[in-house]
């Protein structure tokens, strides 16, 4: 494998969460960022994520086998020297991140970049055509995108054949799973070397066949948590009520307003605005993406923010 310069473009929940724990794995990291805003609003999530590491691997160096995460390792019985080992690489990852506004200092050496911005196809097209002013040959280009297909964009990076999407679920360093989805134009080269970057970085690559819009994680994972938004924009029922009922009536940790938090509203809404009746304050798309606008104009956009759903200071 080839890969070894990556660029993140994008800090955002995801951005920040894969350039982390690329960085943990002991690649170079380089992170683009729209402004210089852009770049302080990223540096916390950069500490959060360095702290959520070492407290999880001191812990399972100190006997909790429940703080073990897939993404540290294969291998959930290393020793305490081994474990101290992985708090060095985090370290080491936490240091040597590079934050830049500069399309050319992005691009220019970059084996992989991988995009991470807003679902917003025209700043995505925007994002693409400014880094292949500045991509060498050499590049394979990704995208994060939640629910977007590849095909809607190949034609304007400027190398369809090498580029494609990698989709990861959020926690990436306990959720580690990395859908690997190609586009017709695709060069089988480019989605294995993606697939064993994937692997590199201690996800499990799930590969898929064809173009999907969510790929698999999504295509399930979007239909619920809708739902739970309905309820609530319908005034059925509060957030915490509707997570207590499927936990309780499931088993499951966590409820679609948990998850929401995670994932952030910002996200929610632009995923909600593509959707048909968004812009009618009559419909359930509509009345979930209001009120979603409304959390976020409050600054209420998630875990990364302190306070969605629920607060987390």
């Amino acid at each position: 494998m080839t890969i070894q310069n990556v660029t993140v473009a994008g800090g955002g929940v995801l951005g920040s969460q894969i350039a982390f724990q690329t960085a943990f794995k002991g690649f170079n990291v380089t992170v683009w960022l729209r402004s210089e805003g852009s770049i302080e609003r990223a540096k916390p999530k950069f500490e959060r994520l360095r702290t959520i590491y070492l407290n999880a691997l001191e812990a399972w160096k100190n006997g909790d086998a429940r703080a073990y995460c897939r993404g540290f390792s294969d291998d959930p019985n290393l020793t305490a020297d081994q474990i101290d080992a992985l708090k060095a690489q985090v370290e080491r990852a936490y240091e040597g991140l590079t934050l830049t506004t500069s399309y050319e200092e992005a691009a220019s050496d970059a084996d992989l970049i991988i995009e991470a911005i807003a679902e917003d196809p025209a700043q995505k097209i925007e994002l693409y055509e400014n880094l292949a002013k500045y991509m060498p040959q050499k590049t394979i280009l990704c995208t994060n995108s939640s629910t977007l297909l590849p095909s809607q964009f190949a034609a304007h990076t400027g190398r369809p054949e090498k580029y494609l999407a990698i989709h990861f679920a959020n926690e990436i360093w306990r959720n580690n799973t990395a859908e690997i989805m190609g586009h017709p134009g695709t060069d089988k080269q480019y989605y294995d070397e993606v697939t064993a970057f994937a692997a590199k970085i201690g996800m499990v690559p799930l590969c898929l066949k064809k173009e999907q819009p969510g790929y698999i994680l999504n295509s399930m994972l979007v239909p619920f948590l809708m739902a739970g938004e309905g309820l609530w924009a319908n005034d059925v029922a509060d957030p915490e009520t509707i997570d207590k009922t499927w936990m309780l009536a499931t088993g499951a940790p966590a409820g679609p307003f948990r998850i929401l938090d995670i994932v952030g509203l910002t996200t929610a809404y632009n995923i909600g605005k593509m959707h048909p009746g968004a812009d009618d304050p009559s419909t359930t798309m509509g009345k979930i993406v209001a009120k979603l606008k409304e959390m976020i104009d409050a600054g209420k956009t998630g875990v990364n923010a302190g306070e969605g759903f629920y607060t987390y200071r």
